[in-house]
């Protein structure tokens, strides 16, 4: 795959709700995820491996309730890097707290796969 339909496989997978599917898909095996925070407060900031990043996935979804969510069109940045602004809201499911987040995510790519991605909120 190149860029673009990396690039718009992972959007469509996010709108679809097949997110986790499209990791073993679209993530390099050693592909790094990295938090602008700890928001578990557990994991840290930076997750290794595609299993470590199916984790972050599944701690999401288990700690949180979403009730509405966008994800952008990917913007293409040369033949390594793209970038997708999500916007979500919803509910923490421990406390109760309603949130309302935005973010940008940018994607890193070499040899047909994912391999670092970072977010910015």
């Amino acid at each position: 795959m190149n860029l673009k339909d990396i690039a718009q496989e992972l959007v469509a997978g996010c709108r679809e709700d097949r997110a986790k599917e499209n990791l073993d898909k679209l993530y390099a095996a050693n592909a790094v995820s990295v938090e602008a925070v700890d928001a578990s407060g557990t994991m840290g900031r930076e997750a290794h491996g595609v299993d470590a990043i199916r984790g972050k996935h599944e701690w999401w979804e288990s700690a949180h309730d979403v009730s509405g969510a966008t994800v952008s069109d990917p913007f293409l940045h040369g033949e390594d890097r793209f970038a997708v602004i999500f916007e979500v809201q919803g509910t923490v499911k421990e406390s109760g707290d309603s949130f309302d987040m935005r973010e940008v995510a940018i994607y890193h790519v070499a040899d047909g796969k994912i391999i670092r991605e970072e977010f910015f909120y």
